[in-house]
């Protein structure tokens, strides 16, 4: 048989373009089976996670069940400990001591536990021609109308007159009711489909519909309202008054489902960017004893612009690295400027309906692996770290010496719009900082697309960074 002739045109192709294959047909069957076991654990804490509270409390049962002890500043830290912080109860730092010197710098993995939803004003309970409603203000970025005519269920935490707390969450259990926000029907909606689409719903009518029974046979104004507070009176114990100190938050009522017929996608609600946090979390809790000392920070906040004092505009991250480098004989700032960062968060999928939007040859798509960000910001690169060529080329050796399947990918055009990420606020601290994510699709929307394999290949690269 004649022998098959080289073919320098492909040998140079292979050689020199740049290529990012579906990842069905890079990985072996063993790691997309593993990928898919992966994706199990993770709509579970989708499910059990649907605010940054959650989220925490989650993290806590994972960490606790991998041999985390809780940290306070001044305990001593020898390699291999393994431990935590709470920030607040919205905010968490994980940390395992390595073997080398904490003075040549720690590995960073920062995620958020936050998401877009609707935040209780705090006077939320009003009655209007019968129905009782809860007024809200939306959180983060969203577009309002899909927030209509879905099931809500609420969560979050009461502190009564006493000062004692009381935790809410209603509409998850199956025997739950949920909870929704009315739209108009079409025939009479001449005038509100005549907007723009920003302004087909307004922020002021996504009140949420709690319920329409009045107390008893009170012909009173206000029964209604009156039979919803005796209600929540008789369940928790709380008073109109308590809600002033109370943080509750209206989120979809969805359980997280695998989506398609072959079952590859997972649908579901806040994977922005609990589908970065959950691989951040489990590499962190699962590691053995790193070179580097590695630090895992799930930050609330990140979806209002991380201000406040449990996202990472606040110096609790700078403070916890400081703590543990003096009680390991190194100076703060020393160990900051050695240190790097993997900014744990999703990038947006190319989506084939809506083309337009992006760029085609530097976005991210779905099964193609973890999308790595040199940058990310709004249009002429406002709101980003732009992380230098030699780390950008580091996170890039270090992801193909481990066979992690990734890809690049910007947030669309340039003069489409853009986002940011916390990556800048890391970098401020003079941390090398770099962008490392899952690309979604329908990104914060109520019910929002990821791959398994995308969120797989996340854990495996922040396994191998936090290792290293």
């Amino acid at each position: 048989m004649e022998e098959k002739k080289n073919n320098p045109s492909k040998e140079l192709r292979e050689k020199l373009l740049l290529i990012r294959k579906n990842g069905y047909n890079v990985l072996s069957d063993e790691e997309i089976a593993a990928g898919f076991e992966f994706a199990e654990g993770y709509k579970s804490f989708l499910d059990s996670s649907k605010t940054e509270r959650e989220a925490v409390v989650s993290a806590l049962e994972i960490l606790t069940a991998h041999g985390f002890r809780e940290y306070k500043k001044g305990d001593e830290l020898k390699p291999g400990d393994r431990i935590y912080k709470v920030n607040r109860g919205k905010a968490i730092l994980i940390s395992v001591i390595g073997t080398t010197p904490i003075s040549e710098g720690v590995r960073i993995c920062a995620a958020h536990i936050d998401s877009p939803r609707l935040d209780m004003k705090q006077n939320p309970v009003y009655e209007d021609n019968g129905i009782g409603y809860l007024k809200t203000h939306y959180y983060g970025g969203i577009k309002k109308y899909q927030w209509t005519t879905i099931p809500l269920s609420l969560h979050g935490v009461i502190i009564k007159a006493d000062g004692s707390s009381v935790t809410v969450n209603i509409g998850e259990d199956e025997n739950d009711p949920v909870f929704c926000v009315s739209d108009l029907l079409p025939h009479l909606a001449n005038e509100q489909m005549s907007r723009p689409a920003g302004k087909l719903i307004r922020g002021e009518d996504l009140n949420i519909i709690i319920g329409s029974r009045p107390f008893r046979d009170d012909e009173e104004s206000g029964a209604v309202k009156l039979n919803l507070l005796n209600i929540l009176y008789e369940k928790y114990g709380v008073t109109e008054a308590d809600f002033v100190s109370a943080e509750l938050e209206a989120v979809p009522a969805f359980k997280a489902k695998d989506v398609g017929l072959d079952r590859s996608l997972i649908g579901g609600y806040g994977h922005d960017d609990r589908c970065c946090s959950y691989p951040a979390l489990m590499a962190a809790a699962e590691s053995e004893t790193p070179v580097h000392t590695s630090v895992t920070v799930l930050t609330d906040k990140e979806e209002i612009g991380s201000d406040g004092n449990t996202g990472l505009c606040s110096a609790y991250l700078k403070y916890f690295i400081e703590d543990i480098a003096q009680a390991l004989g190194s100076e703060g700032r020393d160990v900051l400027s050695a240190s790097e960062c993997l900014s744990a968060d999703v990038n947006a999928a190319f989506d084939p309906t809506f083309p337009t939007v992006s760029e085609s040859r530097n976005s991210c798509f779905v099964n193609k692996g973890v999308c790595i960000t040199k940058y990310t910001g709004a249009r002429g690169k406002s709101g980003t770290s732009d992380a230098s060529a030699e780390f950008a080329g580091r996170i890039r050796r270090l992801m193909d010496s481990k066979g992690v399947l990734w890809q690049t990918g910007e947030l669309g055009k340039v003069d489409e719009g853009g986002g940011g990420t916390v990556a800048m606020f890391i970098a401020n601290l003079d941390v090398d900082t770099i962008d490392i994510g899952v690309p979604v699709l329908s990104m914060h929307a109520p019910y929002e697309l990821i791959s398994k394999l995308d969120l797989y290949s996340a854990y495996k690269a922040f396994s191998a960074f936090l290792a290293d």
